[in-house]
This record gives C-alpha cells, structure tokens and sequence, in this order.
C-alpha cells in the first residue's frame, strides 16, 4: 500500500470516530433534554408544594457543640437557564433554592467563639457555605489587649438549595446539594437515564429531611 493510501485509511478512520462520536452525543444531549424537562417540572412542583408545608430544618450548628433551634425551610423558588449547544437551545442548569429561618417566637440571633485556627477555620466554612448574615469581633484581654479569641455574632438564617448543571455531551447531571443536612455543600452525578421520579422523591426526601436514598 503506498503511503498516500495509508493516510486514506486513517483519514477515513478518523471521519468514522468522529461520527460515531457525533451520533453519541447527539443521542446523549436528547436523552439530557428529556431528563432536564422532567426534573424540572417536578422541581416547580415540589416549590410550590414546599411553600405551603414549610417542613423543620435539618440540625445546625457552627461549632458541632452549640446547637441552633430547629429552623423551618420557606422561600422556596425554582429557576432554570438555557444555553445554545449545536445551535439549539437546551437546559443548561436547574435550581430549587430556599431559606432556613426561625419559626416565630423563636431567638432570631447567636454568637459563637473560637481561640485557635481549626476550630475558627471550621465556622468560617460553615458561615460561608451557608451564607449566614454575620459580624466578625476581635474579642481582646481588657488589661493586656491581647487577642483571646475570635466571637462571630450571627442570624439565624441560612440560604439553601440544589443546583443541577446539565451535561448534555456526556448525559449526565452534576448535582450541588447546599446545606441540606447541615453548613456544608456535597456533590453527586447521576446519568440522564436515572432521572426519574423516583430518584426526585429521593431528593425531595433529602430537602424535607426524611431517610433518603439520594446520597
């Protein structure tokens, strides 16, 4: 075979991998889409439904040794945004989003202290992750001035909520989980084709904080 043939053949095999390659993603970008339109009917729906319910909030607390009053979940919006892929338009990420706030009657304020860096490093990424309105105070020796430790008066109120980026390329939903069992954002992927109802029953069991098989 003369050289010229030999780079045929690989030019050839080349435009055979990317149509199969095409074909698969074509085929995974539907199955995203189908999936995307079922999670987020059913994500306007449990909104709407949650709003009326207000179910407890999960445990809380900054230093794992103070514990917050159970707040209760409220607020509860969903979104979705579009992309253009291939020059289509298709689901780019979809979100439920909600507030953990006392219940009335309740305290609405706490303060925590910490003296030394993990303990403090701890309740500033549980601040952070929960995005909890808070003032920081340099707590000093009153003779000396020395620092003693580092007070953080806080509300009691935390944002939360789930954000899904849809991967149409490779057919599969990234999930961001933020502060639905306690300050701490986790993260979980499932394949378009487990997207269902029953695998959005999981989630919803996970936000209401019953036994879940979500995670």
């Amino acid at each position: 075979m003369s050289f010229l043939n030999q780079l045929k053949s690989q030019a050839n095999a080349v435009q055979t991998s990317q149509s199969m390659q095409g074909t698969q993603a074509e085929a995974n970008t539907l199955a995203t889409e189908m999936a995307a339109k079922t999670a987020w009917l059913y994500l306007v729906d449990l909104a709407r439904q949650l709003n009326v319910i207000q179910p407890a909030g999960p445990k809380i607390s900054l230093d794992g040794k103070t514990p917050w009053p159970t707040l209760q979940l409220g607020n509860f919006t969903s979104d979705s945004r579009k992309k253009t892929l291939r020059n289509k338009e298709v689901f780019d990420t979809l979100s439920i989003g909600w507030t953990l706030a006392p219940t009335p009657g309740q305290i609405s304020k706490g303060s925590v202290s910490a003296d030394f860096p993990p303990e403090l490093n701890r309740i500033e990424s549980r601040l952070a992750a929960g995005r909890v309105p808070h003032e920081r105070v340099n707590v000093r020796h009153p003779v000396k001035n020395t620092l003693q430790a580092i007070r953080f008066d806080y509300e009691l109120r935390v944002h939360s909520g789930v954000t899904v980026s849809c991967e149409h390329d490779v057919g599969q939903f990234s999930f961001r989980l933020a502060n639905l069992t306690g300050l701490e954002i986790l993260n979980k992927t499932y394949p378009a084709n487990q997207i269902n109802s029953g695998l959005l029953d999981e989630l919803a069991k996970l936000i209401c904080g019953q036994p879940s098989q979500f995670l």
